[in-house]
């Protein structure tokens, strides 16, 4: 593989990790894609876009930027970057440039994960006062997150979140790549965790090209191949780079 082959960044959402993208990456690999799942620190908006940023610059060659709900906000932020060809969103939020996460649901009615939120205080190295970790009432969590994933699975995944930091939902996004860059999106007609209305408004906005698939929000353990091809279909559009 030389540097001009497309390296695939899979960046994963809020109460998920690196191993939501388990059953894709093998369909991309397999294709000869160069893939890096980098894990997302989930603090804040800002300093996460940051840190995906620094990723993607540390690759050589062009980049297919990938985002799983939250994750679409970072990567909304982080696909600035120079060598980021095309944008993939998964059951995500496209932000307009200075919007938060809390304004674009705000337009919509809640969905149910609403009222399965949980919040706990965590400690702020050199601060007073403590952040605030939002995870999903993990009862709740296989129905309203995964609900056609296996159901074992799903009960690991419950008890394995990587929490999202409650600031993360008021901060602005200071950049929307998907002005300037050609951007797919996927929607999750069946996500009980994001209103797809959301999910629609936001492609919709950004003129990207959309697909809808009958799933839950964990789109890429319930449709590996749907999440694949149109990976493989962004991937296409950079031609032999």
């Amino acid at each position: 593989m030389t540097d001009s082959t497309p390296t695939v960044v899979l960046v994963h959402g809020a109460f998920a990790d690196a191993s939501s993208f388990a059953r894709v990456v093998p369909e991309l690999l397999a294709d000869g894609l160069k893939v890096l799942v980098p894990a997302v620190p989930n603090r804040s908006l800002t300093g996460d876009s940051a840190y995906i940023a620094s990723v993607v610059r540390a690759i050589p060659g062009p980049v297919v930027l990938v985002g799983h709900s939250y994750g679409g906000a970072v990567i909304t932020v982080a696909g600035a970057e120079d060598n980021v060809r095309a944008l993939v969103y998964l059951a995500g939020y496209a932000l307009e440039e200075g919007e938060s996460l809390g304004e674009l649901q705000g337009r919509f009615p809640d969905s149910e994960l609403a009222s399965a939120l949980v919040y706990t205080p965590f400690p702020v190295e050199g601060s007073d006062e403590p952040g605030t970790d939002v995870t999903v009432d993990a009862d709740r969590f296989p129905a309203i997150f995964a609900a056609d994933v296996d159901p074992d699975l799903a009960r690991v995944l419950a008890v394995s979140q990587r929490p999202l930091a409650g600031a993360a939902f008021a901060e602005a996004a200071p950049a929307a790549a998907w002005k300037t860059k050609p951007s797919w999106g996927l929607v999750s007609s069946s996500d009980r965790t994001i209103n797809p209305d959301v999910e629609r408004y936001g492609y919709r906005r950004a003129g990207m090209t959309t697909v809808e698939v009958d799933s839950s929000h964990l789109v890429m353990l319930a449709h590996p191949e749907k999440v694949a091809d149109l990976i493989r279909e962004a991937v296409r559009s950079l031609g032999t780079e």
